[in-house]
């Protein structure tokens, strides 16, 4: 594909992000994508073949960038796996503390919504979500190696707890516009690692 088709391409998913952040999958139209894009109408089907290809393509497009950026979080020179998690966690909080507390996080915001309404994009979310948990897994056992960390579940089980924990606590924020959730996860989220 040349480069000037793979701008056009990620224009479309980034725009589509931008907003279905804020309103949805099913409340967004396309040529409501494709105006914030900058992006002619007849452009979309060149590069997707249905909405539901198109929302499958946005997820892995948004979990190939948050993963990017939790895997330069949990790799910061200089601290221990405990400062490198809590780091990740403070940031999540910061995120979901935006916007009225409305966040950016698409797993938050789409997960219920589109894993009725797609199997391709309930996958894309599985997958993403799975990965998130492996690299916080990594984190928690090397936190156990160099003496950090001490949980009292395994690894697994404490990264997906923490995961989900996280996660019930943004939909949360967002049900009541307040930070208070998310405060009460820090804190839980210390406990059960120890710190």
């Amino acid at each position: 594909m040349p480069a000037i088709q793979g701008d056009t391409r990620r224009s479309i998913l980034d725009a589509a992000q931008r907003i279905m952040a804020r309103k949805g999958f099913s409340a967004v139209g396309i040529n409501e994508v494709l105006t914030a894009a900058g992006v002619p109408k007849g452009s979309f089907y060149h590069f997707f073949g249905s909405k539901d290809a198109f929302g499958e393509a946005m997820m892995r497009a948004y979990f190939t960038d948050y993963l990017a950026d939790m895997d330069r979080v949990l790799a910061q020179p200089g601290l221990t796996s405990a400062q490198r998690l809590m780091n990740y966690w403070q940031n999540w909080h910061e995120t979901q503390s935006l916007d009225d507390c409305q966040g950016k996080c698409l797993a938050v915001k789409l997960g219920a919504e589109v894993s009725d309404l797609s199997e391709a994009m309930r996958i894309a979310l599985k997958e993403g979500t799975n990965s998130i948990i492996d690299r916080l897994e990594r984190t928690i056992t090397a936190g156990l190696k160099d003496g950090s960390i001490t949980v009292d579940a395994t690894p697994r089980e404490t990264a997906r707890a923490l995961y989900d924990m996280w996660l019930g606590a943004s939909v949360m924020t967002k049900i009541h516009r307040d930070i208070g959730q998310l405060d009460t996860t820090m804190t839980v989220t210390r406990q059960l690692l120890h710190l």
